[in-house]
């Protein structure tokens, strides 16, 4: 492991209770409280924890999907917290991967086109983003799957078409949110496998409640009723 991709200090996300507005006296809900955390280039870091813990919370933080009542959050030493909405959605593009449970890939849209689009958004040429996602579903196996539509793969291989999908613009840090959690145990640790990988240049944190899946990572963190542990 160098050096840190990702420095949180006291980090915290309180929510206005019962859908009013957020404000100083008003009744709260803390989901997050003073978190601090470092992860490094080359670490995979599991995020643990019951429902309501606030798993959801760090990684909305972490990808930028979220602000922070308090505390920042440093990645490649840019400070997230003080970016502006837009400012967020161009770095989120450049330099996070995100990584669903359900994959959220688009089903109109071959397995090509969907690793393709975060490059789209950047403007990459057509033959560059042909050329990127072709790569990288090689890379993950799925060579023989590029112009299959998402309802034509199996569960494994719609998760490999969304790693291969948060890698397309070379991100910084990837986050994934209970990867395997619609997946058999041997697809489970295919995706594990490829996660682990793809960690030897960039940062991976995977939040999951499967300590199977929290085992394969260098490090956990904790967290309970937003704290960590």
């Amino acid at each position: 492991m160098s050096d840190s991709a990702v420095v949180c200090s006291n980090l915290t996300r309180q929510y206005a209770d019962e859908g009013g507005i957020l404000h100083e006296g008003g009744p709260t809900i803390t989901a997050l409280e003073s978190v601090s955390l470092s992860i490094g280039v080359g670490e995979v870091v599991g995020v643990s924890g019951p429902s309501g813990s606030g798993k959801s919370t760090l990684l909305h933080l972490l990808a930028g999907l979220d602000t922070p009542t308090a505390g920042t959050i440093t990645i490649q030493g840019t400070d997230i917290s003080v970016l502006t909405g837009r400012q967020q959605t161009r770095f989120r593009r450049d330099n996070i991967g995100m990584v669903f449970q359900r994959f959220h890939l688009l089903p109109a849209l071959t397995a090509r086109e969907n690793v393709a689009l975060p490059l789209v958004q950047a403007g990459v040429s057509r033959g560059h983003r042909r050329e990127r996602a072709d790569e990288l579903l090689t890379a993950v196996g799925l060579a023989d799957r590029t112009a299959h539509r998402p309802g034509a793969l199996s569960g494994g291989e719609q998760q490999r078409v969304a790693i291969a999908r948060a890698l397309a613009a070379d991100p910084a840090v990837v986050i994934a949110d209970e990867p395997t959690g619609e997946l058999d145990r041997d697809t489970g640790d295919q995706v594990l496998d490829l996660l682990t990988q793809v960690s030897e240049d960039r940062a991976v944190v995977i939040a999951s409640h499967d300590t199977y899946t929290l085992d394969r990572a260098d490090r956990r963190i904790r967290l309970l009723d937003g704290v960590r542990q």
